[in-house]
C-alpha cells in the first residue's frame, strides 16, 4: 500500500509539472527555451536588410550613371567626357576613402570629441563582420548605404567647375573635402554629434548632401573664375536629351536616397517615398511654368531642372511632412530655386556653371527650414518634433548656419592648398581645345 501510495504521488507531481510548464511555455515565461530566446542577441531583420541592400543600388545609380549624364548633357560637347570621367573618379575615389577613414570619422566613436568628429576605431571597416549589426541590419549593408552618400556629395560640386578646371585638382580637392567637410557635418547631424543632440531633423541629406555641397560649389566656383564668354556668350547644352535621362535616373535613386534613410521597410519609407515624388513633380511643373511665363518657351532642360529643385528641397523633409506639406516645398523650390539661379548669375555675377548653389545649396536650406513649419501634426505633418514650432525653427536656423560657415571657410582652405600644389585651371587655349581631348584624349562624338 504505502508503495502504491508513493507511486500515485509522483505521478501527480510529475503531471504538474509537466502543466506548470505547458503553460509557462504558453505565455513566454518559466521555460528555459523562452528565456534563452528572451536572452538573445539582436537578429538581423531580413526586410530591412532586403531594402537597404536595393536602396544602396539606388544610390550609387544616382552618381553613375544618373549625375554623371545629367551633367554631362549641360555642357559643350567638347567637355562631354571630362565631366563623365570626373563622376566616375569621384566615386571610385570616395569609396577607398570612406573604407579607409571617412566612414570611421563620419560614424564612429570619437570618446570626448564625440560631439565634433568620430574617431578612428572603424578605420578599414575594423571589428565589422558578417554578424555585425548596425540597428537590426548588418553594418556592412549600413556602411555601404551610407558610402554612397559620400559618393554623390562631393560629385555634385562638379557642376560648378566644369570645363575650366584641371583633373589633378578634382582629384585633391574631392578627396580632401570629403575629410574635412563631409565627415564632420555627417557626424554632427547623423553620427550622434552637436546637431543631433541640438535637435536638428535632417532625414536624408539637407545639410549634410545638399548645403554642404551647394556652398562649397559656390567657393570653388568664385575663386576658379568664369568659363571663357561668361555670361554673354556660353552656349546653351549640347544635349537636352541626356539631361532628362540623367535627371530621370536621378529622380528614380532619389527613392533609395529618401525612401531608404528610414533604415527600414516600414510606412515612414512608403511615406518618405511618396513625398518625395510628389515634391518632384510639382516642383518640375512650377519651374516649367515660370519658365514659359518669362521667357516664352517650356524647356526640356527647365523642367528636368525642376524636378531636380524638387528633389533636392525634399529630402531634409522627406521623413517630417505629409503629402500637402510636399506640394508646397515642391512649389516653393520650383519657384525659389528657378530665381536663385538667374540672381547667382546676373546678380552675385559667379559662374556656378550648372547651377549647384541655386538647386542643391538653396534648396536643402529651404527644406531644413520648412522641415520645421510642414512637419507640425497641425499642418498636416508627421509631428514627430519635441518642440515648438518657432523653437524647431531656430534648431533648424542654427543647423543651416553652421554647416554654411563650415563648409564656406573650409572649402577656401582646401582650395587655396590644391591651387598651391597643383594649380587648378587649365589654359586658355585648352578651354578652347576642350578638356576631352586635351586631358584625357578622346572624344564624345566622332563628328
Amino acid at each position: 500500500m504505502q508503495r502504491l501510495y508513493e507511486e500515485k504521488t509522483m505521478n501527480r507531481l510529475r503531471n504538474l509539472a509537466i502543466l506548470i510548464g505547458a503553460v509557462a511555455l504558453a505565455i513566454g515565461v518559466g521555460a528555459p527555451e523562452a528565456v534563452a530566446q528572451g536572452s538573445a542577441p539582436a537578429k538581423i531583420n531580413a526586410g530591412n536588410s532586403a531594402w537597404i541592400l536595393t536602396s544602396t543600388a539606388l544610390v550609387l545609380f544616382m552618381t553613375i550613371p544618373g549625375l554623371a549624364l545629367f551633367y554631362g548633357g549641360l555642357v559643350r560637347s567638347r567637355n562631354v567626357l571630362s565631366t563623365l570621367m570626373q563622376c566616375f573618379s569621384i566615386c571610385c575615389l570616395a569609396s577607398v576613402l570612406w573604407l579607409v577613414v571617412v566612414y570611421s570619422l563620419a560614424f564612429g566613436d570619437g570618446g570626448s570629441a564625440n560631439a565634433w568628429i568620430g574617431g578612428f576605431g572603424k578605420s578599414f571597416l575594423a571589428g565589422v563582420g558578417t554578424s555585425t549589426l548596425s540597428g537590426d541590419i548588418p553594418e556592412s549593408v549600413f556602411f555601404m548605404f551610407q558610402m554612397t552618400f559620400a559618393i554623390i556629395t562631393p560629385a555634385l560640386i562638379v557642376g560648378s567647375y566644369v570645363e575650366r578646371i584641371k583633373f589633378s585638382a578634382v582629384i585633391l580637392f574631392s578627396g580632401v573635402w570629403l575629410i574635412l567637410v563631409y565627415a564632420p557635418v555627417a557626424h554632427w547631424v547623423w553620427g550622434g554629434g552637436w546637431l543631433q543632440a541640438f535637435g536638428v531633423q535632417d532625414f536624408a541629406g539637407g545639410l549634410v548632401v545638399h548645403m554642404t555641397s551647394g556652398v562649397s560649389a559656390l567657393v570653388i566656383a568664385a575663386i576658379l573664375g568664369p568659363r571663357r564668354g561668361f555670361p554673354g556668350e556660353i552656349r546653351p547644352p549640347h544635349s537636352p536629351g541626356l539631361v532628362m535621362i540623367g535627371a530621370a535616373m536621378l529622380w528614380v535613386g532619389w527613392f533609395g536616397f529618401n525612401a531608404g534613410s528610414a533604415l527600414a521597410a516600414d510606412g515612414s519609407a512608403g511615406m518618405a517615398m511618396t513625398v518625395t515624388h510628389i515634391s518632384a513633380a510639382t516642383a518640375a511643373l512650377t519651374w516649367t511654368v515660370v519658365e514659359w511665363v518669362r521667357y516664352g518657351k517650356p524647356t526640356l532642360v527647365g523642367i528636368a531642372t525642376g524636378a531636380i529643385a524638387g528633389l533636392a528641397t525634399i529630402t531634409p523633409a522627406s521623413g517630417f511632412v505629409g503629402p500637402v506639406g510636399a506640394l508646397v516645398i515642391g512649389f516653393t523650390a520650383g519657384m525659389l530655386c528657378f530665381f536663385a539661379v538667374n540672381f547667382i548669375k546676373s546678380v552675385v555675377k559667379v559662374d556656378d556653371a550648372l547651377d549647384v548653389m541655386a538647386v542643391h545649396g538653396v534648396g536643402g536650406a529651404t527644406g531644413m527650414l520648412l522641415t520645421a513649419i510642414l512637419g507640425a501634426a497641425s499642418l498636416g505633418g508627421l509631428g514627430l518634433s519635441e518642440t515648438t514650432i518657432l523653437n524647431q525653427l531656430y534648431i533648424q536656423f542654427v543647423g543651416v548656419v553652421a554647416t554654411l560657415l563650415w563648409s564656406a571657410v573650409m572649402t577656401y582652405i582646401i582650395v587655396k592648398a590644391v591651387s598651391a600644389l597643383v594649380g587648378l585651371r587649365v589654359g586658355e587655349d585648352e578651354e578652347i581645345e576642350g578638356l576631352d581631348i586635351i586631358t584625357h584624349g578622346e572624344r564624345g562624338y566622332d563628328l
